[in-house]
């Protein structure tokens, strides 16, 4: 595999400030909508609420599911507004999108694809955990040796993952389904190294952050619809697009919380009973 490298300096106090941005799900037409949101008019608004942290912020993870029509112009669209923020964006794929066309549309544009990002006291690691042709994600051998081989390169920086697919049950039984899963595997891996600090996801549509053996495992809402937290069955939560604004410091600690835009700016279907 090859490494696709990054160097992000840290700021004057040595931390990484950054923001997660996640599951935009474009479609070519700005005008569609998915579960009545316009998805790329709901991406504008929150990189318009995000802009506020471009003269603080370092870099803008992007975790997946960028496109929901699996376009070329969708992927332009997500980089032509991601670049308004001035950093660097680093992202992975999600169930939704499809890499065929998603490599190159980025690469077009300038977004490199990174697996690693290498800064002073912190390193990122990018999984990629899709599975053609399924919602639910699983990590390939492959990923697993990468994962191992990052872990072991740099045993003396904090580590946080970023994987489209949640690791963890959020608790909402038809979510849960989708899990990584092979996610036991992933935790017997992380768990063999004392400088793992974090894994963020998203794909969940909506927030958590939970402590288990250490590891922060933390999921952020969508730029476009949230699901309601803790449901059986499919179910739409009225609570408004967001993102997560994360800030690495070099004592391995992480300060972190999830923004929303205006409640009420856009509104789903409440009648919806899937997608």
């Amino acid at each position: 595999m090859k490494k696709q490298v990054a160097q992000l300096k840290v700021n004057a106090q040595g931390d990484l400030p950054l923001l997660q941005i996640t599951d935009t799900h474009l479609f070519s037409d700005r005008e569609k909508d998915l579960l009545g949101i316009k998805t790329v008019q709901s991406y504008e608004a929150v990189i318009e609420h995000a802009s506020k942290y471009s003269s603080e912020c370092l870099a803008v993870l992007s975790t997946g599911d960028l496109s929901q029509d699996h376009s070329e112009q969708s992927y332009i669209d997500f980089t032509t507004h991601i670049k308004t923020l001035n950093m660097p964006c680093y992202w992975l794929p999600g169930n939704h999108d499809i890499q065929a066309v998603m490599l190159p549309s980025l690469l077009q544009q300038g977004l490199a694809q990174t697996r690693q990002i290498i800064s002073d006291y912190w390193q990122i690691i990018m999984l990629d955990s899709q599975v053609e042709g399924v919602v639910y994600g699983a990590l390939s051998d492959q990923q697993f040796c990468f994962l191992e081989d990052a872990l072991n390169e740099y045993p003396d920086k904090h580590t946080l993952i970023c994987i489209h697919h949640h690791v963890l049950p959020v608790g909402s039984k038809w979510l849960d389904q989708h899990i990584l899963k092979n996610g036991q595997q992933f935790l017997d891996i992380i768990g063999a190294f004392d400088n793992v600090r974090a894994v963020l996801s998203g794909h969940v549509h909506q927030a958590g952050d939970t402590l288990k053996n250490g590891v922060c495992f933390m999921t952020t809402p969508s730029t476009c619809v949230q699901f309601k937290p803790n449901s059986i069955d499919f179910a739409l939560d009225s609570q408004a697009p967001g993102y997560r604004y994360l800030s690495l410091n070099k004592e391995g600690d992480i300060t972190t919380h999830v923004e929303r835009i205006e409640q009420g700016a856009f509104t789903v279907d409440a009648n919806a009973k899937g997608y």
